[in-house]
């Protein structure tokens, strides 16, 4: 039986993880660790300037610190050694650029930094308890019924993760899986401005997911846009490396 460490960002009592334990406690011996609050958007921050307070409870582990300190805890605080690490589910999309925000990607990024095989996976659209219940089931079945289809280590790259997202549709309305690359995610009105009671202007950050202007299916917005399971595999290292030969170039006066 693998052993398997559970870490999100929506905090230790959030449905989605729940629905990711759910998914996994029959065949996986496993280990939570989480946020003692919500912690979305911090992408693979770490807590380098204050000291980190864990709390064994009921459910796991609770940490006042970052998705990404939750692994680090694992690994480093608490001495686990899993043979694969999930984030999420996350309570909405990570999709193309948002995940370079994303704290459920950065979790799942950690995890591959100390070479632990590394799943994200992030419920998009209305969140409802049976939209979480369909999505745990889908997880269930790219873990473990294909035979094993997601758990292999060796489909997991090395240096890197893969991501995963479900529309928060009815069983029978997803399509199937599409193995994906990144799209572009845009926002309509990310920065709303707003005034107090008092007449003090401040800013909220939201905006409105802007439809992809693309039908390629094998961009991972379209896809789970057109009610598919988006599969999508991320690496640590973002060298530009086409842009290396150019600059190589001229600094070398050619």
């Amino acid at each position: 039986m693998s052993k398997v460490l559970l870490v999100n960002d929506d905090g230790l009592f959030a449905p989605g993880l729940a629905a990711l334990r759910k998914s996994v406690k029959e065949s996986s011996a496993i280990t939570v660790i989480a946020p003692d609050q919500e912690k979305s958007g911090m992408s693979q921050a770490i807590t380098v300037n204050q000291p980190l307070r864990l709390s064994e409870v009921e459910r796991g582990y609770m940490l006042d610190g970052t998705p990404a300190d939750c692994v680090k805890m694992g690994l480093q605080g608490l001495k686990l050694t899993p043979d694969f690490i999930l984030s999420g589910i996350n309570n909405g999309s990570n999709l193309g650029w948002d995940v370079l925000y994303s704290g459920t990607v950065g979790a799942a990024m950690e995890g591959a930094l100390h070479a632990v095989p590394s799943l994200a996976f992030s419920l998009c659209g209305r969140a409802t308890p049976e939209s979480f219940e369909i999505a745990s089931t889908i997880v269930h079945r790219l873990l473990y019924e294909q035979p094993g289809f997601l758990i292999r280590s060796e489909l997991i790259p090395a240096g890197g993760i893969l991501n995963v997202n479900i529309p928060a549709l009815p069983m029978d309305k997803i399509k199937g899986l599409r193995l994906t690359r990144l799209g572009v995610r845009n926002y309509d009105g990310v920065m709303q401005r707003r005034t107090d009671p008092r007449g003090n202007d401040y800013y909220w950050m939201g905006g409105v997911p802007i439809p992809p202007d693309s039908d390629e299916l094998d961009l991972d917005v379209v896809a789970v846009e057109q009610g598919y399971v988006s599969i999508t595999p991320l690496k640590c290292d973002t060298t530009f490396f086409e842009a290396i030969p150019g600059l190589l170039g001229e600094l070398n006066g050619e």
